[in-house]
């Protein structure tokens, strides 16, 4: 084989032929390129994950609630509930008023099972559960069930009146414009549901809407079991609960 022709004094060196780990890649190349993989599957893992579950806390959280904020860990089973309050025109706290204008106190519940119920006449699968609700509580009504449905962001009072009054609502509801006791119950979606027991204990909290099975296991934990026959000595049915449109 003849050898290599002598360059020219002065000419310049002939480049020398870098090789990559696959083909014309070098290693810089495939790290930069594993990089974005993994940035692109960490976005469209977070894009697509579901709302994050709060510490199990209620029967069949169901995934059709509406989030109306950033998910936070809430209150939990076994917690006494805040009282239903809202900022008052001095600045400090006042009472939830019911569509009557009359005040809402948990004090005044004591000795019922209370179910808590926050949704919002726009919301989707709080309408849809509204049924629910009133046939539920016109079910359970004679046993000392109260039922309190707090509307937070609605335009108007009578927005949420109007809406009570169209489908008959019995049950105390309140409008919750400002969403006090939207936050002060660190509540992220709609509908939420919060179930106390006569001494005003939460020990049931569900992230959604229930259908009359969700709503009759739920009670039966504050205290109201599926209706049976009453064994003799068995104690008094609670008196009826206190209502208010």
């Amino acid at each position: 084989m003849p050898d290599a022709p002598e360059l020219p004094a002065g000419a310049p060196e002939a480049p020398e032929t870098r090789r990559g780990l696959v083909g014309p890649f070098t290693a810089r190349h495939l790290a930069v390129a594993l990089g974005s993989v993994v940035i692109v599957t960490a976005i469209l893992l977070v894009a697509t994950a579901p709302i994050a579950t709060l510490p199990a806390a209620g029967i069949a959280p169901q995934p059709t609630q509406y989030a109306i904020g950033p998910a936070v860990e809430g209150l939990r089973v076994g917690d006494l509930a805040p009282e239903l309050q809202v900022a008052g025109t001095d600045g400090g706290p006042a009472p939830l008023l019911n569509l009557s204008g009359a005040p809402v106190r948990l004090a005044d519940l004591r000795g019922h099972p209370v179910w808590i119920s926050f949704w919002a006449s726009w919301c989707p699968p709080c309408q849809d559960e509204t049924p629910v609700l009133r046939d539920t509580f016109n079910a359970y009504r004679a046993r000392g069930l109260a039922l309190v449905a707090i509307s937070v962001q609605e335009s108007t009072v009578d927005d949420v009146r109007a809406y009570a009054v169209k489908y008959g609502l019995d049950y105390t509801v309140a409008a919750d414009l400002a969403g006090d006791v939207f936050r002060r119950y660190r509540i992220y979606g709609l509908p939420t549901q919060v179930f106390l027991d006569a001494n005003g204990i939460i020990r049931s909290i569900v992230q959604g809407p229930v259908d009359a099975d969700i709503a009759d296991a739920n009670l039966a934990l504050i205290g109201l079991p599926p209706e049976t026959a009453s064994p003799p000595g068995s104690p008094a049915t609670p008196p009826p609960a206190p209502t208010a449109p």
